[in-house]
């Protein structure tokens, strides 16, 4: 038989290297693999790292870890086609230790976040698929790969492998996902000086600003748009579900050359070169899509396990917090040398007790509600632009009578009635 490990994770992004850094550090004999040249090569995500999770796993890791800027700022923005209403908040005690997010870019970030979990222990192999999952007895026993005599056996296999997780699929944990719970998002990385960036976005060299963009972004599908800055460098995308984009029969990166070209966003990336040019699917069936995510010998975490708030563009966190406490679990099993469904299963309460499973839980309607009501981007967006172009206007007509006609325009369509269920139905999904 080949060697055995304790712990096979399959995925080096942060729900993989988080739960190969815990189960490593606390004795365990850990194999990490990973399918692309190196952790980050093939991951995507708008740039956004939270703090708290990451700081519970490894100690002020901000002190040497590649991040960009930590976030000071975070706006809003709602498009027409050549107005936007913004709103949003700064506070300079984001841009102090312990912060609150990062910006990153994933190549980097990711790399060093494997290299950490080597230090600890865990082994690393690169450009390695696995194929499958070895099943004896009912029991996940280890992992087919496709190099020669590719079989390695481990007590646990965790599943970190990303949103097309076809091991869990093959395993029967889910079934393929529905186009309106994953999107497609693409994004580039576009090199700019960091005194322009500094310019152009109000801050400092030791600040950044995530933006987060609504309505023409998108063409009034659910979905958004995204600024981010780093260094010397913005993050740039858009994503939708790929049931909006088939209704709307889009292509992806024609949303994003579309935003590019808007009169509200051109300005913040004049005379910028293109760097990189990412796409990746990301989950978006939330609390309802949740699969099977405990089995004999195997275990889910991260974007295999839908585990993403769209809301609160919330996945990096959720991931590695999901690799940390699968680690957790692991390690208690391994006391008993007990690896059944039953004794791991305590991984799946303690997901839905923590912040993870409640906060799905609390918009698991959101995603549907505004899908299924296309209104809110559609309509609502743009009538709030006319409205606040009409009310800002100064042209000699009483505010009263602005008022009125506003309220008429906002209520022409739907109604009162209409517009009071709409807020209303807008309400209860995120409440």
């Amino acid at each position: 038989m080949s060697e055995k490990f304790d712990v096979i994770v399959v995925g080096a992004g942060p729900a993989g290297a988080s739960c190969a850094y815990t189960a490593a550090k606390n004795g365990l004999k850990v194999l990490l693999i990973e399918r692309g040249e190196y952790p980050g090569a093939k991951n995507v995500m708008g740039g956004i790292l939270y703090r708290k999770q990451l700081e519970e796993i490894i100690p002020e890791f901000w002190k040497e870890a590649p991040i960009e800027r930590p976030v000071v700022e975070q706006r809003f923005w709602f498009l027409d086609k050549e107005s936007m209403v913004t709103t949003s908040y700064k506070g300079l005690e984001w841009g102090k230790e312990p912060f609150n997010n990062f910006t990153v870019l994933r190549a980097k970030f990711d790399k060093w976040f494997a290299d950490k979990a080597v230090e600890q222990g865990a082994l690393l192999i690169n450009e390695t698929v696995v194929t499958e999952c070895l099943v004896e007895n009912d029991k996940v026993i280890g992992v087919k790969t496709d190099r020669p005599d590719g079989d390695i056996y481990a007590d646990v296999v965790v599943l970190a492998d990303g949103v097309n997780s076809l091991l869990a699929k093959q395993l029967g944990f889910h079934k393929e996902w529905k186009p309106n719970e994953v999107a497609l998002t693409v994004m580039e990385v576009l090199k700019i000086q960091k005194k322009v960036i500094n310019e152009r976005f109000n801050i400092k060299d030791d600040q950044g600003v995530s933006v987060e963009i609504f309505g023409d972004a998108t063409q009034g599908i659910l979905g958004t748009g995204f600024l981010y800055t780093n260094k010397d460098s913005v993050n740039i995308g858009v994503g939708t579900t790929l049931s909006g984009m088939v209704k709307k029969k889009l292509k992806p990166y024609e949303l994003l050359d579309r935003l590019k070209e808007h009169p509200m966003i051109q300005p913040y990336i004049e005379g910028a070169e293109t760097q990189e040019y990412l796409a990746h699917l990301i989950p978006e069936g939330g609390y309802h899509a949740i699969p099977k995510l405990v089995g004999n010998g195997v275990m889910v975490a991260g974007d295999a396990a839908q585990f993403v708030n769209a809301i609160h563009r919330e996945g990096s966190n959720m991931a590695m917090a999901s690799g940390k406490m699968a680690a957790e679990t692991i390690i208690e099993a391994k006391k008993t040398d007990d690896f059944s469904e039953r004794t791991l299963d305590s991984y799946r309460t303690n997901i839905y007790d923590s912040f993870i499973g409640k906060d799905l839980k609390k918009y698991k309607d959101a995603a549907h509600t505004f899908e299924e009501n296309p209104q809110y981007f559609q309509e609502y967006i743009p009538l709030m632009n006319e409205a606040m172009h009409a009310f800002f206007s100064v042209d000699g007509t009483p505010k009263r009578e602005k008022q009125k006609k506003i309220m008429a325009k906002m209520t022409a369509g739907r109604g009162k009635i209409g517009l009071a269920k709409d807020m209303y139905r807008a309400w209860k999904a995120v409440k």
